[in-house]
């Protein structure tokens, strides 16, 4: 198979990706240039690697190296890591083409399935979480389940109390939970 095929299908993949799957459910752009830049980055890469005379070696080296940088700005949720995930994956079966039979573009054609299966809202049912600080030391889950409903207008699926001061009453919880169509109160969101 041509490698400008490849090329082509790893860059509307890409686009599905982002525009079509991503940015119309998490409505989080800021990542949008990370995801396309990663992608076209790997596939350029590896389009190199291939290419050159360079030892498999030296190019995993390189790719272990990239592994290591963390993404220190803010914490990403496991539906974000799996979109990076997806952005590396089509960018290597893009950039190092080793299926000419047409494996590469079914292999990225399955990435992209994943992607918009595992991540549909019927699949997986919207839900957020944040860390909320409150002022008063709840040791009875239900009642403190019972205030965070009231207090965000929303349905609790999980809640995890991080830390119980009883000495100045607050109580710092980790709260997942499904919006209501009501509008809920500002709460302060501790990092």
């Amino acid at each position: 198979m041509p490698t400008y095929v490849l090329y082509a299908a790893d860059l509307i993949g890409v686009a599905i990706l982002v525009f079509g799957l991503f940015l119309p459910r998490h409505r989080r752009p800021e990542l949008v240039v990370a995801y396309l830049t990663t992608n076209v980055g790997v596939l350029a890469v590896a389009s190199a690697l291939t290419s050159s005379t360079i030892g498999a070696g030296l190019g995993l080296g390189l790719f272990g190296i990239l592994s290591i940088i963390r993404l220190r700005s803010e914490e990403l949720t496991q539906t974000e890591v799996a979109y990076y995930f997806a952005a590396l994956a089509l960018g290597l079966l893009g950039g190092l083409g080793v299926g000419a039979d047409g494996t590469d573009l079914a292999l990225m054609g399955l990435v992209l399935a994943a992607i918009a299966i595992g991540d549909h809202p019927l699949v997986a049912p919207r839900s957020r979480t944040q860390q909320v600080l409150l002022d008063r030391a709840y040791l009875d889950e239900t009642a403190l389940r019972a205030h965070l409903e009231g207090m965000l207008g929303a349905t609790v699926v999980s809640l995890r109390v991080l830390k119980t001061d009883v000495v100045n009453d607050t109580t710092l919880v980790d709260v997942r939970y499904r919006p209501s169509r009501r509008g809920a109160r500002t709460v302060e969101v501790v990092r």
